[in-house]
């Protein structure tokens, strides 16, 4: 299992008219979870589709409010990948406030796509490398 984690302080532009987080933002608020845990391998969404010709468009989002993140807080992103990918990936989501009440919670799922033939394929083998440091040995 792979987990990271990134704080994000919520911006007035984010905001609704309440202060409250508006609720379309959080799936970006997901999107940076995922680029960041990626990051953290040393790996880019970049790198994957100019150096290996590989997209990863979503599929499918998930996602239950439990209460309100407001203008100003701190959010801790925590992201876990919970297997390693093999068609699919799929984040699981976690967003934390700064009591570390949970705010949301949801997954993501990906899969790879060939930017070529626009046909989906395995998981890159790139991917894999980075990842599997992290998942024991069945």
């Amino acid at each position: 299992m792979l987990e990271h984690l990134y704080q994000k302080r919520v911006r007035y532009g984010e905001t609704d008219k309440m202060g409250y987080l508006y609720y379309g933002n959080y799936a970006q608020y997901y999107e940076i979870g995922r680029v960041e845990l990626l990051r953290s391998l040393h790996f880019s969404y970049w790198s994957l589709e100019e150096e290996y010709g590989i997209m990863m468009p979503v599929m499918s989002l998930q996602m239950r409010f439990v209460r309100p993140a407001r203008y100003d807080e701190l959010l801790t992103i925590q992201t876990t990948l919970r297997k390693l990918p093999e068609n699919f990936i799929t984040f699981h989501m976690e967003i934390y406030n700064e009591r570390e009440e949970l705010v949301n919670g949801g997954s993501v799922k990906l899969c790879f796509v060939d930017i070529k033939t626009n046909e989906s394929v395995a998981a890159p083998s790139v991917l894999l490398e980075k990842l599997e440091p992290y998942f024991e040995k069945a």
